[in-house]
């Protein structure tokens, strides 16, 4: 088996632990070189894989805010493709904007690669992997979180995404001791202001001076766009410009796998879904921020801040399928979960990482020809609308087809609190923990150290305290 978790006992008659983990590494290494190689590879393909057609705009609205800024705001691409981000985000651009595009666009890329490994790795560190296993693990998980569709989605359109989520993985999983933990999800709010969830899950989760900083962060980034960009400021915070979903496209579109896109299609336009998604989205939220902080609070921090970031991409009025790259640290916790759990446990666990895999997946859209191996995905795949209007009126398999990444996204969250609810029931007495199970101490304590024969819990609690950098 190429991955390995702690704890897991040597079969007898195996081979030498350092022996099978040295071969572990190999093989590890060498799925994750064939990955790369293949998504290079594919690359050159003519307007398949890589096309920067979002960091186009990013360079573009950084070129703007330097030259002409008040037009920032005003200007589009082309028809209805307009800059949607905040003044600080243009800022931000603006600085990326001074160097040549070829520059630019590669060096965009390799960083989100290099994005890519460092969410597997930071999130593995959360986990409590470390040392060789962890390399191993990383090497393995980033070789398929390659040909996730949202990945793939992401280094096609140059976007942020993973650059962001990186950050905010990085930052959750800080020891809880570093006196600047809650900057990063600040600042990554000060750009696209969905990671404001993390906000209410870290007060909920009893860290309140990590939300001080988060929210001191965030505010920083406002007042700076103020200071150096003040009539744009005005325009996108004071003028109600940020809520209008429609401006950054058509809140309807297949590639919205947000709940309020899989509503609006069901109700047949904005005006009629809106006062129902209202309320879908405060409950969705109310309940995936109580199991995230309950999962937190019982020793799972790494499942917490996973399931408030899945809450957050389903109440975003738009999330584009590029949006779900939060489904790599998913996979990495069901792998983490699947190694460390006993019996049928241990089967359910796998089964749910195979699903992820099958759900958000780069499946050929083209099974014969020349275009057989390019990312597609399932979404839509099925015989789906060809015009505007059908879109208004799926029926059968249509429905799932066109909205698979939002209904996998709440199965995640019914994962999630389904983990929180189990943790949150007491032990019967006539029952008392196994050994083998130790409880986990109450919030702010110390963790006793891990032996060989501790088992980790469910999927969606799985162990594991927030370790370093």
């Amino acid at each position: 088996m190429v991955l390995a978790g702690p704890g897991l006992a040597r079969a007898s008659g195996a081979a030498p632990a350092s022996q099978r983990r040295r071969y572990a590494l190999t093989v590890a290494g060498v799925a994750c070189a064939l990955s790369l190689a293949a998504y290079l590879a594919d690359m050159h393909r003519p307007g398949q894989l890589l096309d920067w057609y979002d960091l186009n705009v990013y360079n573009h609205a950084g070129l703007i805010t330097r030259t002409f800024p008040r037009q920032l705001y005003t200007w589009q691409l082309t028809p209805g493709i307009k800059f949607t981000y905040t003044p600080f985000a243009a800022l931000v651009f603006a600085v990326g904007s001074v160097l040549p595009w070829a520059a630019l666009k590669w060096l965009m890329t390799v960083g989100s690669l290099a994005a890519l490994a460092g969410i597997v790795w930071l999130t593995l560190g959360g986990l409590g992997w470390q040392g060789r296993r962890r390399v191993t693990a990383m090497l393995a998980l980033s070789a398929a979180a390659l040909w996730l569709e949202p990945v793939q989605r992401a280094l096609h359109l140059g976007q942020i995404e993973l650059l962001l989520t990186a950050l905010i993985v990085w930052d959750m999983c800080r020891s809880d001791g570093r006196q600047w933990k809650g900057a990063g999800v600040g600042l990554a709010a000060g750009i696209k202001l969905v990671p404001l969830i993390f906000i209410p899950y870290l007060v909920l989760a009893g860290k309140f001076r990590q939300a001080a900083v988060a929210s001191a962060a965030f505010a920083g980034t406002v007042l700076l766009g103020f200071a150096m960009l003040p009539q744009e400021s005005v325009k996108w915070w004071l003028t109600g410009y940020f809520l209008h979903a429609d401006n950054v496209g058509d809140v309807s579109s297949q590639l919205n796998q947000s709940v309020y896109g899989m509503v609006v299609r069901a109700a047949g336009g904005v005006k009629a879904a809106t006062p129902f998604w209202l309320g879908l989205a405060v409950l969705i939220a109310a309940l995936g921020l109580t199991a995230a902080a309950l999962l937190h609070r019982r020793g799972r921090p790494v499942a917490g801040w996973l399931t408030c970031a899945v809450t957050g991409v389903l109440v975003s009025p738009i999330s584009w399928d590029h949006h779900w790259v939060w489904v790599v640290p998913a996979l990495v916790v069901l792998t983490d979960a699947a190694l460390r759990s006993p019996g049928s446990r241990r089967f359910g666990c796998w089964l749910l990482a195979a699903g992820l895999v099958a759900v958000y997946g780069n499946w050929p859209v083209h099974w014969s020809g020349p275009g057989a191996f390019l990312p597609q995905g399932l979404l839509g795949f099925l015989t789906g609308p060809r015009t505007d209007h059908e879109k208004y009126h799926l029926h059968g398999l249509q429905v799932v087809s066109w909205n698979l990444y939002v209904l996998g996204g709440l199965g995640l969250l019914a994962v999630a609190v389904a983990a929180a609810a189990s943790r949150a029931r007491p032990a019967h007495p006539a029952h008392p923990a196994h050994p083998a199970h130790p409880r986990h101490p109450a919030p702010g304590a110390s963790s006793p150290p891990r032996t060989p024969a501790t088992r980790a819990a469910p999927v969606g609690a799985v162990s594991g305290r927030a370790g370093g950098d």
